[in-house]
């Protein structure tokens, strides 16, 4: 997948982005709205491997660069009878609260539903209300809080907001 957008490409991560990803991964105070306030623990040969079995049948996951520089990823998984699970991250701080992420989840909401796709699903961490802001702004509907439903690296119980998207209901940002 390519999509290209003013000054914002959203491609296919590559191996050569898997030390990146890494670096990003590993970083607690990326990941900790994700219930990994550790990082991944990830290398970089199992970022490789993971970026080599993606395909556009299963699901990719994609880098985000905004004017030439990378600064998140994105990903989508096929979850079959044409529903999509996607998940984004900003990783770059500096380029968080710039009503950017609206635009790169338009971007790739469009292509999925242009791929066929019906329904689009996700799931955010319930304290994560601007991600939610930004996921009601583009239509998608809450169905459910998931209270509990699981421990972070810490030990601590988590929740999770359930949320679901139909072409329908897309307002797009990206126009």
């Amino acid at each position: 997948m390519e999509i290209t957008y003013k000054n914002i490409l959203i491609r296919n991560a590559e191996k050569a982005d898997a030390a990146k990803l890494c670096q990003w991964w590993n970083d607690g105070k990326i990941m900790a709205i994700l219930g990994f306030p550790n990082g991944l623990g990830k290398s970089v040969a199992e970022i490789e491997d993971k970026i080599e079995n993606y395909t556009d049948e299963k699901g990719r996951l994609l880098l985000i660069e905004y004017q030439g520089k990378s600064i998140g990823e994105m990903f989508y998984d096929n979850l079959g009878n044409q529903v999509a699970e996607i998940h984004i991250k900003i990783c770059e701080a500096i380029y968080r609260n710039k009503g950017l992420g609206r635009i790169f989840l338009s971007l790739l909401t469009k292509e999925l539903f242009n791929q066929g796709y019906q329904k689009i699903i996700l799931d955010v961490n319930p304290q994560n209300t601007r991600a939610q802001h930004v996921y009601e702004l583009l239509g998608f509907k809450k169905l459910r809080i998931n209270y509990n439903s699981w421990v972070d690296q810490l030990g601590c119980r988590q929740s999770s907001v359930d949320y679901e998207l139909v072409e329908n209901d897309f307002r797009d940002y990206a126009v």
